[in-house]
């Protein structure tokens, strides 16, 4: 079987804010930019990775849930407690140095963790929270 990631969703709520994030501080490329009924889909990802993209979406693009469901996924998103990714880099300390000078909301600065890894943490704009391990 060949199965690969090819997108991955993450809410947002300022569209312009979260490019700035994506686009600016990060590095990544834009791909897609649409815009219906009044909301706004990003799709970016990582110049070297066409293939894999994460798509950046209003919390209230789905006509299946209701006001209660996105009112508490605002909530959850206000805390950071709705959408995550997982992120890596070859230079974490480089990474880390770029987030803080684009103003990233820092959660957390590179650290050698318990788990065998070394990570840092951020959230995006829209309170996301952006894990970046570095590769070894």
């Amino acid at each position: 079987m060949d199965i690969t990631i090819h997108s991955s969703f993450l809410p947002h709520l300022d569209p312009d804010a979260s490019l700035a994030f994506y686009r600016d501080t990060l590095g990544f490329e834009v791909r897609n930019d649409v815009g219906y009924e009044g909301m706004r889909w990003l799709t970016v990802g990582p110049p070297n990775q066409p293939e894999t993209s994460i798509v950046l979406h209003p919390p209230a693009a789905d006509p299946g849930i209701t006001e209660e469901e996105r009112r508490t996924i605002t909530e959850m998103m206000a805390k950071g407690t709705y959408g995550s990714i997982l992120l890596a880099s070859a230079d974490l300390d480089a990474a880390f140095e770029r987030l803080q000078a684009g103003d990233a909301d820092i959660v957390q600065e590179p650290t050698e963790q318990p788990y065998g890894v070394r990570d840092c943490a951020v959230r995006d704009p829209a309170g996301n929270l952006i894990r970046v391990q570095e590769r070894r």
